[in-house]
């Protein structure tokens, strides 16, 4: 593993739900940072030459035989270190002080007192601020040649630092935004604690991946897998340029789209539209369809359609020929939520952990691998491509597979195509689409008794969800307004048949994800 081209903040796992976070929240002062596992060894990390290294939170105590750890060399690499929540503790586990179970936990929205203004970190964050604490331990003693920095009236040692050593810990987490000055905090553990320079911007990304682009595809052909969606059509702009007519883009329509929505890629992408792509579509409903015929867990839908998705796209391959390469729209996220060392598993993205065990391609290339969400918008408009296209709201390489509760059937398809159609257009006339990340409806495995009419019914629920997000890490259920979930409520279950219930999800993310499956 080599030194990045860009200066680099190395974010090591120990399993915390926030990992990605913390790498975005370090990306938004234009500095890069990549999420390893915390057993990346010591030669590696002189290797790769980061300019800083974050340890994460994470589910264990320090003190156990089998938990997560590092070793104490890590601390003495002259590289600036910042411990967060479980990070900190393993930074005073493995440096004199003493980690021990808190006599009371703190959760949620704490009060911290910061003890030294004078630290680097906290410079012009307020003396009381309000952080978000998570733990059942934590730091009763800092070490020796550590001086503690901040507190709550029930955690001593909510932060300390050796700044001649530049080792840094906090007991709450900075990265998320109920931390209210954490993106203070950690713009100045990246700056004045590493010394960055701030050199990762998407203008230089999209010229120098082009460049890369060039230079591994040579003469030879690739094949983009491209569904439509903001992450494929960027990857896929971004693949034309490096390689022109080089490239086939081939969208397969596998049954599983939101209404009419086979139709619109074509428009954008087809002979007709505004980029002189190979475009091939492939209507392949009844196949995906047989394939999920019984099957009922999300997992095995994910693979079955992934697995699927590649069979397709190397059938194509060989009808047009000498195609090496497969053009995926992955992104950091997906590959990080598929499992990074030993983290849980989320979910199986198709094009990550979804993939079959034998692909027939010389290699898969994934421009944007590297990239959140926001940051491929920022290089979709970087390649000027149209703002509806860059703007438009996330769909599920799976689709409506994974917004179907249970059996995936053609008719179910149907029921959930039409009351998501009526669900976007309502909350898009009432201008109620502004703030939203993503909004959708799914179909509940839930049958229920109604009455309409004279008569009764025995038919499904559907769930309408809406949410809140900057990042898509974390999401905030949206309050839409009532007036717009009675008018969609009425018109799903006057125009939708086999349906006589509608819901209204208000879980966030955590501890929901944002999709149901």
């Amino acid at each position: 593993m080599s030194k990045p081209a860009n200066e680099m903040i190395l974010v090591l796992d120990f399993g915390g739900q926030y990992n990605q976070l913390i790498a975005r929240r370090v990306r938004e002062n234009h500095v890069y940072c990549e999420v390893h596992p915390h057993t990346l060894s010591l030669d590696t990390i002189r290797e790769m030459a980061p300019k800083g290294i974050i340890l994460t939170g994470g589910p264990n105590s320090v003190y156990q035989e089998d938990s997560a750890t590092c070793s104490e060399e890590l601390f003495k690499l002259g590289i600036p270190v910042l411990g967060i929540c479980y990070g900190s503790q393993l930074m005073a586990h493995k440096l004199g002080g003493k980690v021990d179970t808190a006599p009371t936990s703190e959760y949620g929205k704490t009060e911290v007192t910061i003890k030294e203004p004078a630290s680097k970190l906290f410079a012009g964050v307020d003396k009381k601020t309000i952080c978000w604490m998570s733990h059942t331990d934590y730091i009763a003693k800092a070490p020796a040649s550590f001086k503690v920095t901040a507190d709550t009236p029930v955690c001593p040692v909510a932060a300390m630092e050796n700044a001649a050593e530049n080792l840094y810990a906090v007991q709450f987490h900075p990265e998320v935004m109920h931390t209210v000055q954490g993106q203070v905090m950690l713009k100045n553990f990246v700056y004045n604690v590493c010394g960055c320079a701030g050199d990762w911007k998407m203008d230089s990304f999209v010229e120098k991946t082009i460049a890369e682009l060039k230079e591994k595809i040579g003469n030879g052909k690739a094949l983009c897998a491209l569904s439509g969606g903001v992450d494929s059509s960027v990857a896929a702009v971004l693949m034309s340029k490096a390689i022109g007519k080089q490239l086939t883009c081939v969208f397969v329509d596998h049954g599983l789209l939101r209404k009419d929505e086979g139709d619109q890629v074509e428009a954008v992408f087809g002979e007709n539209g505004p980029y002189d792509v190979n475009f091939i579509r492939v209507n392949a409903q009844d196949r995906f369809y047989a394939k999920l015929k019984g099957v009922t867990e999300p997992e095995a839908k994910r693979k079955i359609i992934g697995e699927e998705f590649i069979r397709v796209f190397e059938e194509e391959a060989k009808k047009i020929g000498a195609v090496d390469f497969l053009v995926q729209g992955t992104i950091y996220p997906d590959v990080i939520e598929s499992g990074l060392g030993k983290s849980a598993v989320i979910k199986s993205h198709h094009n990550v952990g979804g993939l079959p065990d034998f692909v027939d391609f010389k290699e898969i290339v994934e421009p944007l691998r590297l990239l959140f969400k926001d940051e491929v918008r920022s290089a979709g408009r970087e390649l000027g491509i149209p703002e509806y296209l860059v703007s438009r709201q996330p769909f599920p390489g799976p689709g409506l597979g994974i917004r179907i509760i249970g059996e995936v059937t053609e008719e179910k398809v149907k029921i959930v195509q039409e009351a998501d159609a009526i669900y976007r257009e309502e909350v898009a006339k009432a201008g109620a689409d502004k703030n939203l990340g993503q909004y959708f409806a799914a179909l509940t495995n839930m049958r229920s008794v109604g009455v309409m009419g004279d008569g009764r019914t025995y038919d499904y629920a559907i769930a309408l969800r809406a949410v809140e997000t900057s990042d898509f890490m974390t999401a905030e259920s949206a309050q839409l307004p009532w007036e717009v979930l009675q008018k969609v409520t009425t018109r799903i279950i006057n125009e939708v048949k086999g349906v006589n219930r509608v819901l209204y999800d208000c879980t966030g993310k955590p501890p929901a994800t944002i999709e149901f499956e």
